[in-house]
C-alpha cells in the first residue's frame, strides 16, 4: 500500500488506472493518459478537451480528468500522503472504496479539496459514507471541514488517516483535525486518487485554469503488530 514514485512510470502492480464502477463525475470522463508519475512524484491532470463520441452520448463532455486505485484492499492502519491538489475548482481528492463483503458499500474520504474553486481554496474536506448495509439501503454521511491558515493548492502538504476498529482520525502535519467514532467502516476497501468536477458543489474550472495537476509525492501505509 506504498509508493514512492521514484520510478519512470506508475508500477503497474500495485495500481490500476481508472475505476471499473465509474467513469467520472460529468461533465469530465476520466482518461487514461492524465495519470502519470515524473520527477518523484505522481500526478492527475484535469484537461479541457474534447472527449470520444461515445461518451458524449453518456453526457460526457469538452473535460477530462484521472483517477487510480490500488489493485489490493486494506482496511486498519496509518496512512499517509504528501501531496498538493491542482490549482483550479477541479478535486483533488484521496479516499477509500468499493469492499468485496457482500451487502455492504461503504467509503472513507480522506479529503476533497477545490484548491481554486469560490470560497474553497482553505477547506479541508473530509467525509464518511455508507450506501448500505446488509441490514439497511439508505445512504447516510458523516461530514466534516478543517480550514487551514494556508492555501491549499500553494504547496504540499501531509496528510494522514488513522484508521481502527474504534476511531478513524484525520491528521494534517502531523496533528489531528478530526476524530470520528468508527461504527460501520470495518471492511477492506481499495485507497483511490481522483479528480472529478464537482459542478454543484466546487462550480466548474475556470478553463484558463487548464490544464491542472493534483501531485502526489508519496502515500506510506503502516500496521499495528
Amino acid at each position: 500500500m506504498s509508493d514512492e514514485f521514484q520510478g519512470d512510470g506508475l508500477d503497474d502492480t500495485k495500481w490500476t488506472v481508472g475505476m471499473y464502477w465509474w467513469k467520472g463525475r460529468k461533465p469530465a470522463l476520466f482518461s487514461e493518459k492524465n495519470v502519470t508519475v515524473s520527477d518523484g512524484k505522481l500526478h492527475l491532470t484535469m484537461r479541457k478537451e474534447k472527449v470520444p463520441e461515445q461518451f458524449e452520448k453518456l453526457g460526457y463532455k469538452n473535460y477530462t480528468s484521472a483517477a487510480l486505485h490500488t489493485r489490493v484492499r486494506s482496511s486498519y492502519g496509518y496512512y499517509e500522503v504528501k501531496a498538493k491538489p491542482m490549482n483550479s475548482a477541479g478535486s483533488s481528492s484521496f479516499w477509500f472504496q468499493v469492499e468485496e463483503t457482500p451487502g455492504w458499500l461503504t467509503e472513507i474520504d480522506v479529503f476533497e479539496i477545490g484548491g481554486k474553486a469560490k470560497g474553497f481554496e482553505h477547506k479541508y474536506n473530509m467525509c464518511l459514507h455508507v450506501f448500505r448495509t446488509p441490514k439497511e439501503k439508505k445512504h447516510w454521511s458523516v461530514g466534516g471541514v478543517w480550514v487551514a491558515p494556508w492555501r491549499l493548492a500553494d504547496d504540499y502538504h501531509i496528510y494522514g488517516l488513522e484508521w481502527n476498529k474504534g476511531e478513524i482520525r484525520y491528521y494534517v502535519d502531523g496533528v489531528v483535525v478530526r476524530k470520528v467514532e468508527n461504527t460501520h467502516w470495518h471492511q477492506p476497501l481499495y485507497l483511490i486518487f481522483d479528480s472529478e468536477t464537482m459542478p454543484k458543489w466546487f462550480g466548474m474550472p475556470d478553463d484558463e485554469d487548464l490544464p491542472s495537476t493534483f501531485s502526489v509525492e508519496y502515500v506510506r501505509a503502516w500496521k499495528k503488530k
